[in-house]
């Protein structure tokens, strides 16, 4: 095109242009992971034949669900422009209050109704959750406070609180609910990857086409014009930060039934992998921008990562180091890929 056609464009086609160019980039960024996943298959079928197995492809899509689950609710406080550390306590603390409650050698209160009382287990522990990320919003939110000091401090106390419970000792006596979820198969695959595959599929549909959802994209970009524009910015953050948290409980009843015990340090370190997964697969920490598609794949690539690490005879603590080297290439990705480095 020359520069008098260039000239000659109207202001208003020439917007268009450049809405449709930033829509093309959002949707590149979004499938940015496919190319990485299909290159971890095939390090991996290299390293083992074993690798690409069905067994292993359903067992490694499992051991993603309870990290998928922090990881969606951390995407959208994240895309709201906020952060929530304790996601990583909440998965450990809230099965525990729910069998503390629930199973007669761990308190049992409610062990008189008979069988029906084990189901109660679930809803028992989305509660915790909720009341988890209900404190955590009247803190944030009504308060005022720090919301990084705030959910970092709630991840040492609820991790303590986990302690004061269980005594520091593995529960190894899950409640039928539990053990049904994380060890059942739906047509030939794990309940567990059917639920999380569906609740992505419900906030990928949030955001993409209802107002509610779309809100939050508006909150993280600028606050003060989302409030301008008649968006209850507050409310709406409170309620992300419940669901996030109802969320992490709910990945926590899956990690309980995947091992069939809870142990003291279920979920320890978690958070840094959801972080690590969130920001490769495209969601900005300062907020407004990423996808849940995008959050998913990052969960499957840093999933297939360890596992191709681990049929390489790779020890535990080196793939901690690739995990961390994985968090520190995310950001600067991010950072690039954003713009922010230009600024």
């Amino acid at each position: 095109m020359s520069e008098a056609s260039t000239i000659d464009t109207p202001p208003r086609a020439r917007g268009a242009v450049a809405v449709g160019k930033a829509r093309n980039l959002r949707w590149l960024k979004d499938f940015s992971l496919i190319p990485v996943i299909g290159v971890l298959l095939l390090i991996g079928f290299i390293v083992s034949p074993n690798f690409l197995t069905g067994d292993n492809m359903i067992a490694v899509l499992q051991q993603s669900t309870e990290l998928s689950m922090l990881v969606l609710g951390e995407a959208l406080i994240l895309i709201a422009g906020r952060m929530d550390l304790s996601l990583e306590s909440t998965i450990g603390l809230a099965p525990v209050v729910a069998l503390w409650v629930v199973l007669p050698e761990h308190g049992g209160r409610f062990n008189g109704l008979g069988i029906g009382a084990q189901w109660m287990a679930i809803p028992i522990c989305l509660l915790v959750g909720a009341a988890i990320g209900a404190l955590n919003g009247f803190l944030i939110l009504k308060m005022r406070l720090n919301g990084f000091i705030v959910t970092l401090a709630m991840l040492i106390t609820l991790r303590g609180l986990i302690t004061v419970i269980d005594g520091g000792q593995s529960i190894f006596t899950l409640p039928a609910s539990f053990m049904y979820l994380g060890r059942t198969d739906w047509l030939g695959m794990p309940a567990s990857v059917w639920c999380c595959g569906l609740l992505f599929a419900i906030g990928i549909i949030a955001l993409g086409w209802f107002r509610p959802g779309r809100a939050l994209y508006a909150i993280g970009g600028n606050p003060g014009a989302a409030r301008a524009a008649g968006i209850r910015v507050d409310r709406t953050v409170w309620i992300v930060l419940i669901i996030a948290s109802v969320l992490a409980a709910f990945g926590g009843i899956l990690y309980a039934g995947r091992l069939g015990s809870v142990a003291a340090s279920q979920g320890n370190g978690l958070i840094f992998s959801a972080f690590a997964a969130t920001v490769i697969g495209g969601v900005s920490m300062n907020g407004g921008r990423g996808s849940l598609f995008g959050a998913l794949t990052g969960v499957v690539a840093l999933q297939l990562i360890e596992n191709v690490l681990t049929f390489g005879h790779v020890s535990a603590d080196k793939i901690k180091f690739f995990d961390g080297a994985v968090i520190l290439i995310a950001l600067i990705i991010s950072r690039y890929t954003s713009g922010e480095a230009q600024e």
